[in-house]
């Protein structure tokens, strides 16, 4: 029987998905380009997969460790050399996966891609409806001796997913979202991030998670991701054009190295501000970011930081633990060189216990308050608590990738916190929320 041109072609290349939705292409670190792609002959970069997949298509990264050279450096520009571009487009209802194959863990090790003065991103992403799955990033690297920045995954593509990413032990950003609406950030991991190369080696760029999206870049979450020891911020969307949403999220210990060494900023979550921007250069409605159930332990800074924002953010049931500071909100006039207590935000069942300095600058008359335990008054204690060991902060994930249950900092049976909160937006019919992140 001869079978029909394009379905040999088909058979030759890649392998027809168990859904049928598309093919699915192999990479692994002892693959060949030269290969057609297949379980039993992989490709062996990222880039080749691209080349070959399209709409639907699944590319799955076969276990291992792919020590990249700086000979692939897929792009460079200017300053800029990006190791691998994925600058292809899926559909809305057929988008391109890259992932781990099931039950593997593919870890791309960029410890010895130094370009001479270049900006390093491991992974660009341009593209739009991609969903990259359980990729691990490790060792990326620092050149530049002055202001700069190297990046783990730079997103620059709109309604991709970027799931249960694991981004460490190097001296860049985990994740950096700059242009590019309604992508989802989820369950994914910064850690031990470090630059100690440019400036004065303090890692003053680099954050476990980084949004500024430009004017129409609407719709970014970052939902049940973990940032921890990293040298400045947890999380950071400063001269955002747009709102971000940060939910079910932790940040822990930033701008503390592991061994305790003092870094840079320190915040846990950094929600707003323009820096020294000028005042006709400020987006002429300031987005409202919003927080809510998030958790911020022992950041060197600030837990929860507006950043000198000049408008308001929505703060609700979030929990705070022996930060510098627990809640910050400084703001600034519109001029954005005037430094003001902040207004306008909204401040709903949140938590503060352990810091000196549970909430500082803030205009009280002009926000709203309402179910914090700063602002009731509570006098809690540590029996409030079923455990004040953080040791879960940073345990493994759940198989599904969600975060590890925690006891931490969950309130105790007969806690005031139990039921302490106020209703925002929910039925009138249903009992009144705990206060903090956790919950029973």
């Amino acid at each position: 029987m001869t079978l029909p041109s394009a379905l040999f072609c088909i058979l030759l290349a890649g392998t027809v998905s168990a859904a049928g939705a598309g093919l699915s292409w192999y990479v692994a670190p002892t693959g060949d380009d030269a290969a057609p792609g297949t379980l039993a002959k992989p490709f062996a970069t990222v880039q080749r997969a691209q080349q070959a997949a399209a709409a639907g298509d699944t590319v799955f990264l076969r276990g291992g460790t792919y020590a990249m050279r700086e000979d692939q450096i897929a792009s460079r520009k200017g300053i800029f050399a990006s190791v691998m571009v994925l600058d292809k487009s899926g559909t809305p209802d057929q988008p391109i996966t890259y992932r781990a194959s099931p039950g593997e863990r593919p870890v791309f090790d960029c410890s010895l891609v130094k370009p001479k003065d270049q900006r390093v991103s491991a992974f660009l992403v341009t593209g739009s409806w991609l969903h990259l799955q359980e990729i691990e990033v490790t060792g990326v690297q620092v050149t530049i001796k002055t202001h700069t920045q190297s990046i783990c995954f730079e997103s620059q593509g709109s309604h991709n997913v970027f799931e249960r990413l694991a981004l460490h032990d190097g001296q860049a950003i985990g994740i950096y979202h700059v242009r590019g609406a309604s992508n989802l950030f989820l369950n994914c991991d910064a850690w031990n991030n470090w630059d100690y190369t440019s400036e004065d080696g303090k890692g003053g760029n680099v954050d476990g998670f980084g949004c500024h999206p430009t004017k129409g870049s609407t719709g970014n979450v970052f939902r049940g991701c973990r940032a921890w020891f990293n040298s400045d911020d947890g999380y950071d969307c400063i001269s955002a054009q747009e709102a971000v949403t940060f939910e079910h999220c932790w940040a822990a210990y930033n701008g503390l190295s592991a061994d305790g060494r003092r870094l840079a900023d320190g915040n846990g979550f950094k929600a707003g501000g323009y820096g020294s921007a000028a005042a006709n250069r400020l987006p002429k409605l300031f987005p409202r970011h919003t927080v809510r159930y998030c958790l911020a332990v022992r950041n060197k800074n600030s837990g929860f930081y507006a950043n000198h924002h000049p408008g308001g953010c929505d703060w609700f049931n979030n929990s705070a633990y022996r930060n510098g500071t627990d809640f910050n909100l400084l703001g600034r006039l519109p001029d954005n060189r005037t430094e003001v207590d902040g207004s306008g935000h909204k401040l709903v069942n949140n938590l503060s216990y352990g810091s000196r300095r549970p909430l500082v600058a803030i205009a009280m008359s002009k926000c709203e308050l309402a179910g914090n335990s700063f602002t009731l008054g509570l006098q809690l204690s540590d029996k409030d608590f079923i455990t004040l060991d953080e040791a879960g902060l940073v345990q493994p994930r759940q198989p599904d990738g969600s975060l590890p249950l925690l006891q931490f900092l969950r309130p105790a049976a007969g806690s005031v916190l139990i039921e302490g909160g106020v209703l925002y937006g929910q039925s009138a019919k249903v009992p009144k929320p705990d206060i903090g992140a956790l919950g029973r």
